[in-house]
């Protein structure tokens, strides 16, 4: 099955994209518009935008016999894609988006979002208490959590003779992992392992320490068997690699000697999100879709198919056991995923990121 990326990076290009939308701040905005609850949801239609293989295939179907309207479904590969269509100007004939964290927090900014109206979500008493705590956005103001995790260390319990804890053991491998080893080159996630070892944010944009950074990603490269968003987990499975930089979903723990750790300096928290267009003409039925999704039974698709936890506590006390034997990274507490730290949108000093990776990347 293909699963989405967590694309949780600001990139430089981002900040500008915003800057010339010609969107509206949010700042001094009008009161949102009250809503109708008893709204004919039959007479009107959705588009959402969503990452191929997030969601079940029959969601239009199931949407339809329960809700009364119909559903089209954009696809999107990246974050990125989708910004570009919602931040160009007009309608973009989206009504909901499926985005991560930061990038909600960005299009909230510039006035792009309808504020979540709780009264049309019941089921967002569903969600865990600490899924209201999350930094992009605080009490799911604009945004309501989809899913969640972080990142770590994916590794061979049989080809590395004493078990990572730390980032080090990445960023400084010994003699036997040399070649052996991935890390990501999504650019936030490139700049993490660095990051925390040195003790800074995964938020930083202070240039000495992002220098730092650069030092010791450089100084890792000639160790590293590749650069490897998408394939590390086929590449541990064959032997190729032996640890790896890893998202918690896409570690294929099911595999027996593959584990996953998160290491002791601490790592990321990074959040899908949906949310509602402002441009929407259909916003009582957007409500009533996020509320569908977060029924149990829909959401609790999530975990069994992508391998992603959500921050559904009804969803997630339904999960089979077995699949959390399989898969102990699904097991993870919020209060653990809360450890790690928020990635938040950086505006446009998200371009010292750009820099870093292209320079880590040209570097011979």
């Amino acid at each position: 099955m293909t699963r989405h990326v967590p694309v949780v990076l600001a990139s430089a290009g981002l900040a500008f994209a915003l800057a010339a939308c010609g969107g509206a701040s949010s700042t001094g905005e009008a009161a949102p518009a009250t809503l109708d609850a008893k709204a004919d949801l039959s007479k009107q239609s959705l588009t959402i935008s969503i990452w191929d293989g997030y969601s079940p295939k029959d969601l239009p179907q199931t949407v339809k016999a329960k809700l009364g309207f119909n559903t089209t479904v954009a696809i999107h590969d990246t974050n990125e894609t989708v910004m570009a269509k919602l931040t160009a100007g007009g309608d973009s004939g989206i009504d909901v988006a499926f985005v991560s964290g930061q990038y909600a927090q960005a299009l909230n900014a510039q006035g792009l979002l309808e504020p979540i109206h709780a009264d049309l979500v019941p089921n967002l008493t569903n969600l865990y208490p600490e899924a209201a705590q999350l930094p992009y956005d605080k009490g799911n103001t604009f945004s309501v959590p989809y899913t969640w995790g972080t990142t770590g260390l994916c590794y061979r319990s049989d080809l590395v003779k004493t078990p990572p804890t730390s980032w080090n053991d990445l960023l400084s491998p010994p003699a036997e992992l040399k070649k052996k080893i991935t890390m990501m080159t999504t650019e936030r996630w490139l700049a993490l392992p660095a990051l925390k070892m040195l003790g800074a944010s995964v938020n930083t944009t202070d240039q000495a320490t992002l220098d730092k950074a650069k030092a010791m990603l450089l100084k890792v490269k000639p160790d590293l068997l590749a650069y490897d968003d998408t394939t590390f987990g086929d590449r541990l499975k064959s032997g190729e690699a032996a640890m790896v930089e890893a998202w918690d979903g896409w570690c294929p723990t099911d595999q027996e000697n593959i584990k996953f750790v998160v290491p002791k300096e601490g790592s990321d928290l990074w959040v899908d999100t949906m949310v509602i267009l402002k441009s929407s003409k259909n916003k009582e039925a957007a409500h009533a879709f996020v509320n569908h999704v977060l029924d149990p039974s829909v959401h609790g698709w999530v975990p069994p198919n992508i391998l992603y936890k959500v921050p559904n506590k009804t969803a997630m006390e339904s999960v089979d056991p077995a699949l959390l034997k399989d898969h102990p990274e699904l097991a993870q507490t919020p209060a653990d995923l809360l450890k790690g730290e928020g990635l938040i949108d950086l505006g446009e000093a998200s371009v010292a990121y750009t820099r870093l990776a292209t320079e880590v990347a040209a570097a011979q």
